[in-house]
């Protein structure tokens, strides 16, 4: 199937309800979608029913970040205590659990290329860990405060994360120093989308605010007023379009060209109520939501 060209034609396809609290982190494997919430479960979704299969998970703690690693057969989850817990998705049971942070882990980053994944937390530490053994391969401690969202480039050589203290920060992932770091956000960097094709990485941050940075040379090319509070994540859709969503209750859907809003989607257009937290692509032409508001929302042509 190939996607329209117009983004103008997202419009809402499914709306999922079951959750009893505020849905932070979404994973998609192809089939399901994966969900974390306040309510302390981790539930699977059917993407074409919005029903619950027989996967749910309940925790001690508030499952806060997710990430499917080694070809969606393992769920890693980190909550709001530091604990790190992985499953066996086969299995259906949890084979390790790792007390490494001692802050909510905010974000899960995978790095196939590597054999490796990182976990970063609200202290400002990213840990480096073995895919195949799951053993810790480093802790890395910085002093930049909550970490919300990390990246990689295409070949996993370089990993970008955005920080509480305004800066992004560039690792080289062979010995893991750093290669560059820059004052992005004033009040706080708190989501990023790299575009390589274009040699440019985009922000968000506390400031409301959306900002693209050439690559090359870490010079500001673009500052766009995009919403009324902090964007807590960006992703692109497909080669024409990416999409942000915020604190403020709304999905925009961009042009990677024009910079241009092309599609905002709130409440009045069967979006969110609350805060939006976070968003995935499904394919080229879906994307799904998760807000406080307690549903998960399906968009597509």
């Amino acid at each position: 199937m190939t996607a329209p060209l117009s983004s103008d034609l997202y419009r809402h396809l499914l709306t999922i309800r079951g959750h009893a609290g505020s849905i932070y982190s979404l994973q998609y494997d192809g089939e399901y979608i994966y969900s974390a919430s306040a309510d302390k479960y981790v539930t699977r979704w059917s993407v074409l029913h919005g029903t619950q299969d027989k996967f749910a998970i309940k925790f001690e703690d508030v499952p806060y970040s997710l990430l499917l690693v080694n070809d969606n057969k393992f769920l890693l989850v980190g909550t709001n205590t530091g604990k790190l817990h992985v499953f066996d998705l086969a299995l259906n049971k949890e084979i390790k659990c790792f007390i490494q942070h001692e802050s909510a882990v905010f974000s899960l980053l995978s790095n196939p290329s590597k054999k490796q994944f990182y976990s970063a937390d609200a202290s400002g530490n990213v840990a480096v860990w073995s895919l195949d053994t799951w053993n810790l391969l480093l802790f890395l401690p910085t002093d930049c405060g909550k970490i919300r969202r990390m990246v990689l480039d295409k070949v996993g050589k370089k990993m970008f994360f955005a920080s509480q203290d305004g800066y992004i920060t560039i690792l080289e992932t062979d010995y893991f120093n750093v290669i560059h770091n820059f004052q992005s956000h004033k009040d706080g960097a708190t989501s990023l989308m790299l575009c390589e094709e274009e040699n440019c990485l985009f922000t968000g941050g506390k400031d409301a605010l959306l900002k693209s940075w050439d690559l090359s040379s870490g010079l500001e090319l673009k500052v766009l007023p995009a919403h009324n509070f902090v964007i807590y994540d960006i992703v692109k859709l497909n080669d024409k379009n990416f999409a942000t969503v915020s604190r403020d209750k709304s999905i925009k859907i961009w042009s990677k060209n024009s910079l241009e809003v092309l599609l905002k989607i709130d409440a009045h257009k069967n979006g969110h109520h609350h805060s939006v937290n976070n968003i995935i692509a499904l394919d080229e032409w879906r994307f799904v939501t998760c807000s406080d508001d307690k549903t998960i929302r399906v968009f597509g042509y």
